[in-house]
């Protein structure tokens, strides 16, 4: 298959600096913890939580999130690890990439579970504040399977197919004419999976301003705009993977996970957006409790606190601007 023109792969995906090896998967991964923390930082504050309180939960979620990425990988794709030509030892080897994200979202979900039990904040608003970021660094971690040659597609001679090299693990194979070897030109599922993610992402915060999304609603509708793009992406990857009657594992994932997603976006559906007061207590919206209308609460600026309406919110702010 001959094609005229090729997105370029890197043909390097590591970097000695002395004794230590610096991996552009890494560096990808870590990118977009960065993105995912601060993105977070802006939509939590914004909604009411305290400073300091998105970097805590990541100190916990974090590394329950990278091992349980690590797990799903290593499960559903054994035969590198545990096949006739497989080491266990590789397993541990997260530096040279695999990472599932559904383990990645499971394991991690768990970790910030248990920060937020320990500050006292309610899972299901941090994660509305947590998804856009979540989409963004899925989207930059996509890189690093750029810069690794890795996880493409079927061969393809569109005009943004991905030139693939031959790989040793850290680069490209060299012939003897001294340029890097070609494998082919395959489907740039990791552009098409970043490209994805961010529209994802513009989608989850759009929806999230204009309905006041609550109660985890904006962290269901992350789940269900991602798994339609993975399941279509999914159908397009060559890789090894896991398979049951000849279908990728994470196409069925894909598919019960995202159906759970929209049934918990139907179940929800109405219930009015917490108000956080001090970055750690939550209650139903102004208008669930004082009739108000439910799809505008009255938070106060600065401290996440209702604002009371009619006479008595008057006298009580005049209370607080004469003391």
């Amino acid at each position: 298959m001959t094609t005229l023109a090729a997105i370029p792969s890197p043909t390097q995906g590591v970097w000695e600096l002395g004794p230590l090896p610096i991996r552009a998967y890494a560096l990808c991964i870590i990118a977009g913890i960065v993105a995912a923390i601060w993105l977070t930082d802006r939509r939590w504050r914004a909604r009411g939580g305290a400073e300091g309180d998105v970097l805590d939960i990541a100190v916990w979620a974090v590394p329950f999130g990278i091992i349980g990425g690590r797990l799903y990988h290593v499960i559903s794709s054994p035969r590198a690890y545990f096949g006739e030509d497989g080491d266990p030892l590789r397993a541990l080897a997260i530096w040279e990439g695999g990472l599932g994200i559904w383990g990645a979202i499971a394991l991690g979900g768990v970790g910030a579970w248990i920060a937020c039990r320990r500050r006292g904040i309610p899972l299901p608003a941090f994660a509305d504040a947590l998804a856009p970021g979540l989409l963004v660094a899925q989207a930059i971690g996509r890189l690093g399977n750029w810069f690794n040659n890795e996880l493409y597609g079927s061969p393809t001679d569109l005009p943004w197919a991905l030139e693939i090299h031959v790989w040793d693990g850290t680069g490209a194979v060299v012939g003897p004419d001294g340029l890097p070897l070609v494998q082919g030109f395959f489907h740039p599922t990791f552009l098409y999976e970043m490209l994805w993610n961010l529209a994802a992402a513009a989608l989850v915060i759009w929806a999230d301003r204009r309905f006041r999304l609550g109660h985890g609603r904006a962290f269901a509708l992350y789940v269900a705009s991602y798994c339609a793009g993975r399941l279509w992406i999914e159908l397009l990857r060559t890789d090894p993977a896991e398979t049951f009657f000849g279908v990728r594992l994470n196409v069925f994932t894909s598919v019960i996970v995202g159906l759970l997603a929209v049934a918990y976006l139907v179940w929800q559906r109405g219930r009015p957006r917490e108000v956080i007061t001090r970055g750690r207590e939550t209650a139903d919206t102004v208008g669930a409790e004082h009739g108000a209308d439910a799809a505008s609460p009255a938070v106060a600026p600065g401290g996440g606190e209702p604002a009371a309406d009619g006479p008595a919110g008057e006298d009580d702010r005049r209370r607080r601007t004469e003391s």
